[in-house]
């Protein structure tokens, strides 16, 4: 068996390997950089367990980065068992080829749970008083201490939310050196998503976002060369690249304003009401899962859907078999939006009645995707301070809603989840140059490349 390193490198593209990337650009000139065919629909979950199963959504279930549950009629994203992936994940593969082949899972999601040899993962502390502390899962479950010990506490706030910063990515891979130090896996995933933020905030034509890129590309120079002396095959990969947008789509306003959208109100706020509703979307960037209760009304909801300024095309059976999605998980309908375009979550018609969950840090509340996240309100002066005071009062143990996101879809200037039509913003696999691979690869084909330089290519598959 062969040592090998896969850097999840969030949202590169050909298109993005520049002057601002200089140690990338030259890196990847010895080796051999190709496009891969994002996968349906192209987000965080999705393309990884594409890559980790060989598999696609219709097999592996992982239809986006979240879903309706039938069984409890509640929306759902970013949850973290490993058992939500329906397929078999490349280390049990290679166990069965050799049961001396270790793992370690450094923060590719759905990490909880695994039978990888050892994971870290990110895991808050929700207490009952409200406060959120950052901290992480592990297995072993002693690691957690150990790497924090080291390492500082995990810096959470940095790796989601409007303080975003490289700080989380470093804090990754200086984890990840210390878990190779200590285990030296047969594979290691590695999982960088600094440069998803400024791409979404600013679009990825934006000059502010070149001083993201030159701090990736800095990280990057350590860890590639710390696993090349170790003599680690290196691996660079992407899940998806992002595009320019400026048109948010709320759809569940216009299923709303066509009587399809049923809402509850408390505390003169509103909040959907998915279990009641006779149809609903669960937005996911550039993809929207339209669940229907009443399939009475499925073809007046395409239609109109359809016909809407900004919305592609809405795929409906056949269609969902052909994009290999046709698992009980996706919507009875998927809404694809263009390319200038993408679906917010935003339900309320006048912002008084937004849920107080709106205008915060909120990724498991909030019935959908929102990446408006990454912004303070950019209407609240001294927002920063006011913000500190208020973290500062639940440190003390006071209740307080830290509501300091903005209401603004417009904000959000790059976006992914669908195909985007040029190669060069697919997303790359940057691998050795000697791998024999075709020109363009397919994201499930990923899993084969790892497989087989482990294993120095495995004939059987």
């Amino acid at each position: 068996m062969d040592k090998v390193v896969v850097i999840n490198l969030v949202a590169l593209s050909s298109k993005l390997l520049g002057d601002s990337t200089p140690f990338l650009k030259e890196w990847s000139s010895g080796k051999k950089a190709v496009p891969v065919r994002p996968a349906f629909p192209a987000v965080t979950c999705t393309a990884q367990s594409n890559y980790l199963t060989g598999k696609t959504p219709s097999e592996h279930g992982i239809v986006g980065n979240g879903w309706y549950s039938h069984d409890d009629c509640e929306i759902k994203f970013w949850k973290q068992s490993n058992k939500l992936v329906q397929s078999e994940k490349i280390w049990d593969v290679a166990k069965k080829i050799d049961p001396n082949f270790t793992c370690a899972n450094m923060f590719w999601w759905y990490n909880m749970y695994s039978s990888a040899d050892i994971s870290v993962t990110p895991r808050p502390q929700y207490h009952a008083d409200g406060k959120k502390l950052p901290d992480i899962y592990s297995n072993p479950s002693n690691l957690r201490d150990y790497l924090q010990k080291k390492l500082g506490t995990f810096p959470l706030f940095n790796f989601w939310g409007p303080n975003t910063s490289i700080k989380s990515s470093n804090w990754i891979a200086e984890a990840s050196m210390l878990v190779d130090g200590i285990f030296n896996p047969t594979l290691t995933l590695i999982y960088l998503p600094h440069l998803d933020y400024c791409l979404q905030q600013y679009g990825p034509d934006d000059s502010r976002c070149k001083a993201n890129l030159k701090e990736i590309d800095e990280l990057c120079k350590r860890l590639i060369n710390f696993y090349e002396r170790r003599g680690a095959k290196v691996n660079v990969v992407s899940e998806y690249s992002i595009t320019n947008v400026s048109n948010p789509i709320h759809i569940n306003r216009i299923l709303r304003e066509n009587g399809y959208l049923k809402l509850r109100e408390e505390s003169g706020r509103e909040l959907l009401d998915a279990g009641a509703s006779k149809a609903f979307a669960v937005a996911d960037h550039q993809i929207a899962h339209v669940y229907i209760n009443d399939l009475s009304i499925k073809e007046g909801v395409k239609k109109l859907l359809t016909s809407f300024k900004g919305i592609d095309v809405v795929l409906n059976g056949l269609d969902k078999e052909l994009l290999n999605i046709d698992h009980v998980r996706a919507g009875d309908l998927i809404a694809v939006a263009d390319k200038d375009s993408w679906f917010s979550y935003y339900y309320w018609m006048e912002d008084q009645k937004a849920p107080d969950f709106a205008r915060t840090v909120e990724i498991h509340k909030k019935p959908g995707y929102d990446p408006v996240e990454l912004f303070f309100n950019p209407e609240t002066k001294f927002i920063k301070t006011k913000a500190a005071f208020k973290l500062l009062k639940k440190k003390m143990g006071f209740r307080t809603l830290m509501d300091f996101i903005p209401l603004d879809a417009r904000l959000i200037k790059g976006s992914h989840g669908r195909v985007p039509e040029s190669k060069s913003e697919w997303p790359l696999l940057i691998t050795r140059e000697d791998y024999k691979c075709p020109e363009i690869i397919e994201s499930t084909g990923v899993y084969r490349v790892l497989l087989d330089q482990v294993f120095s290519e495995v004939p059987y598959l």
